[in-house]
């Protein structure tokens, strides 16, 4: 916002100069705070095609600027930098933009209605989510709020694996706890199936509505009734999970039902018009080594089944013909080697691979009084969705699950996450909005209100303190269009702890409402709304409750 109209201000200056310049140059604010608010490298960048020293072309470029009434000072520093200093004044227009804005400061149009395809989550439909899925969740939903935010068209996908070997294990795994309740003695249980509790509910919940019936249709029937049950079970177990959690999707794509309505046919076919495709071995193979994978691979093998690697590629397939801008996949640390034949499949079918992107979130360590929790599906031993969730709430999990960039390990600390105190993050952002509520309606029982405030008071808002925390608040809208950019939502958790802290600190030194002082308690409130109404959209952008008391 701020570097924005600093850049248009330097341009205009160079037009008005008749310098020759190139744009590309940068406007940052400065690790030491003693070199200003802004600095700008634009001298540096445009001497040699002016014929000037860096030094000189800056020192006519701050001539410029010492006129203009928005900046306190501009001074050039080493070899051709030229620091700001914005004026007073200027932050204070700027956080009367940021309270007439209220909750909508930092909407923006930048990403021009741009078609986005978040895929997110897509666990197996073969038992409970856990907190793998919960971080994805909690990931891919915060980054759909905030493309959407700032001019995308974002749009959630969960992609339903339907089909295939572990659905059929899912199957027998639930056959076999249904014959233990009708009295059959199964001995150990396969090591390959599902042993969660979960199992045993599912068999229990189908034997309430079947009884002993299902021993009377063929094995093949049976086994297809407790897969269709039993997907249908875990399906609603999954969003009613993903409900709890804050998290709803636009379409659920089921790979059943691309089998069915052959889509996978659809880009075979495809590959094979396109002479992408050869036959070996009795089995149908994919020249992937063509389009830089490391070798060909296996489409039909050569029982006449496709590989798991085709209904991907007819999934993408589909996702490329709804006509999206950016495609955006959120996988697991194991899918490195996956990700280059799928992109020669992509390439293979004729799209742009370009708009495709992939964002692998890293593994989860869950820690509870300094012991690592073990998780394995199979055997049973998980910590699910709704388990955390009962746990430390949804609100510290996805607090948790957003503050790490995604490409970071995750520690999760369930005793921290519990904690309300300042040492427990989302509980310290929640508290400042809540006790920015408190001091509000405390006002309000002293007669003092925001109704009849003169904006010309805030010229009362000289503190170091006070200004900072306006510069900091100024960055919110860049900070959410880098969000969107980088597909780095951690930043926002970032942004709105260091504006939760400014403000704590800020209160601590200083008195806000005192009726003796009416007009500067104003002033104060304004400056303190501002930080709840910005508080209060970082949270509701991943998915957190803004409490007004606490």
């Amino acid at each position: 916002m701020v570097k924005t109209k600093i850049r248009k201000d330097i341009l205009s200056i160079l037009e008005s100069l008749n310098f020759k310049y190139n744009d590309k140059f940068t406007v940052e604010i400065p690790n030491v705070i003693e070199h200003g608010d802004f600095s700008t490298n634009v001298a540096m960048l445009n001497a040699k095609q002016n014929r000037e020293k860096p030094q000189i072309l800056a020192e006519r470029i701050v001539e410029s600027f010492r006129k203009k009434k928005d900046y306190k000072s501009a001074e050039v520093a080493g070899p051709g930098f030229i620091n700001f200093k914005m004026s007073n004044n200027f932050y204070h227009k700027m956080l009367t933009r940021i309270i007439k804005s209220g909750e909508d400061f930092g909407r923006s149009p930048h990403g021009q209605g741009k078609k986005v395809l978040l895929e997110f989550v897509s666990a197996n439909p073969t038992g409970p989510l856990n907190v793998v899925s919960a971080r994805a969740a909690a990931y891919g939903d915060t980054l759909f709020r905030i493309m959407n935010f700032v001019g995308y068209h974002a749009f959630r996908e969960f992609y339903i694996n339907d089909a295939g070997n572990q659905v059929e294990i899912l199957a027998e795994s639930i056959e076999l706890r249904y014959r233990e309740l009708h009295g059959e003695r199964i001995g150990e249980f396969p090591l390959e199936a599902y042993h969660g509790e979960y199992v045993k509910e599912l068999a229990n919940k189908l034997n309430l509505v079947e009884g002993p019936k299902l021993f009377h249709v063929s094995e093949k029937d049976r086994l297809e009734r407790m897969m269709n049950f039993a997907l249908d079970e875990i399906n609603k177990m999954q969003m009613d999970s993903l409900e709890r959690f804050g998290v709803q999707f636009e379409n659920w794509m089921s790979e059943k039902k691309l089998r069915q309505e052959g889509i996978l046919e659809e880009a075979l076919s495809y590959l094979a018009e396109a002479k992408c495709t050869y036959e070996s071995d009795d089995a149908i193979w994919f020249y992937s080594s063509r389009f830089g994978d490391e070798k060909d691979r296996v489409l039909i093998k050569s029982d006449g089944n496709p590989t798991y690697f085709v209904p991907d590629i007819a999934y993408h397939l589909t996702k490329f013909q709804r006509g999206f801008d950016i495609i955006i996949d959120v996988l697991g640390p194991d899918h490195h080697g996956y990700v280059p034949r799928l992109k020669a499949a992509i390439q293979a079918l004729g799209y742009d691979v370009n708009k495709l992107e992939i964002v692998y979130l890293q593994h989860i360590n869950l820690f509870e009084s300094g012991q690592q929790v073990k998780m394995s599906k199979r055997a049973g031993n998980i910590i699910t969705m709704d388990e955390l969730i009962d746990y430390v709430g949804k609100d510290a999990a996805r607090y948790f699950f957003i503050d790490r960039k995604p490409n970071a390990h995750l520690n999760f600390d369930l005793q921290l996450a519990k904690k309300q105190s300042s040492d427990n993050p989302v509980y310290y952002c929640q508290y400042a909005h809540a006790r920015i509520n408190s001091i509000i309606k405390k006002a309000k029982q002293e007669k003092i209100t925001l109704k009849d405030f003169d904006i010309r008071s805030l010229k009362k808002l000289d503190k170091e303190d006070e200004l900072r925390i306006i510069k900091h608040m100024l960055n919110f809208p860049a900070i959410l269009i880098t969000i969107a950019e980088t597909r780095e939502p951690h930043r926002l958790a970032t942004f709105v702890l260091e504006l939760a802290g400014m403000f704590h600190k800020y209160y601590a030194k200083y008195q806000v409402v005192n009726p003796a002082h009416r007009e500067l308690s104003q002033t104060r409130l304004y400056l303190i709304t501002a930080i709840m109404n910005i508080i209060a959209t970082s949270l509701n952008l991943m998915g957190i409750s803004a409490p007004k008391k606490m």
